[in-house]
């Protein structure tokens, strides 16, 4: 028996690391998301579908639930109740599946979600300068500011419910640019949605490296539950 309290005693301090890291990066998750809220909440406000605000929203949930999940696995190692330990196997086991789901079905609708972010965004632009709208209006002038481009894909998205002038905004030098009778070769010819787009990706493009890490805590968690609830059930049927 003290060859089986010795393997649970293992199977105890693995789990409760792997889960301390898991909940270390459930943190790390959760400020991403807060990262992501703050940096740009700032363009919100051009649609209520923009991927800025769904990334940050998800970033959040998904690192208050890898927090969760990484305590009571802690508290179940800790502890050694078996309640605990199923409980954790289980819910950890169906949040890998999900996030297998999930990747699969964004991969495969890449391009369906691009198109009906770019669709919406176009369905902003009819508000622009609207009464109402001047948060929208402002977040418009900032991006096609900041970023140089004009339209979600080009300065003719613009031209909605027979407008014939762009933004300001849009314009290369807007002292000499007349926004009614503006030409490409004055307007800034790169399109936004593709360059917000970018930007995203290369801010982003670590967290592809991070995930993975997490993915591999996972798995491990999963496997290192099981055992120790076996353990500890095997160690209870001795005593009993």
């Amino acid at each position: 028996m003290g060859v089986s309290r010795g393997c649970l005693l293992c199977v105890k301090v693995k789990m409760f690391v792997f889960n301390l890291i898991f909940w270390l990066g459930g943190c790390g998750v959760l400020g991403v998301g807060v990262w992501l809220a703050v940096t740009q909440g700032r363009f919100a406000t051009l649609s209520f579908s923009f991927p800025s605000l769904s990334a940050a929203g998800l970033f959040m949930a998904t690192g208050a639930i890898i927090m969760v999940v990484g305590f009571l696995g802690c508290l179940g190692a800790v502890t050694e109740h078996r309640c605990l330990l199923l409980t954790f196997f289980l819910v950890l086991s169906t949040l890998f599946l999900l996030e297998l789901v999930g990747l699969l079905v964004f991969v495969t609708c890449r391009d369906k979600f691009d198109g009906y972010a770019q669709a919406n965004l176009k369905e902003g632009l009819k508000l622009y300068k609207t009464e109402g709208n001047l948060g929208l209006t402002n977040a418009w002038d900032l991006v096609q500011t900041e970023f140089r481009c004009c339209g979600v894909q080009n300065y003719t998205d613009w031209f909605v419910h027979n407008r014939t002038w762009v933004p300001e905004s849009c314009c290369i030098l807007p002292s000499s640019c007349q926004v009614e009778s503006a030409q490409p070769p004055h307007l800034w010819s790169e399109p936004c949605y593709g360059k917000v787009k970018n930007w995203l990706g290369q801010n982003i493009s670590a967290m592809g490296i991070f995930a993975a890490c997490i993915i591999v805590v996972q798995v491990l968690g999963i496997v290192f539950s099981m055992l120790m609830y076996c353990q500890v059930r095997r160690a209870e049927k001795y005593y009993d």
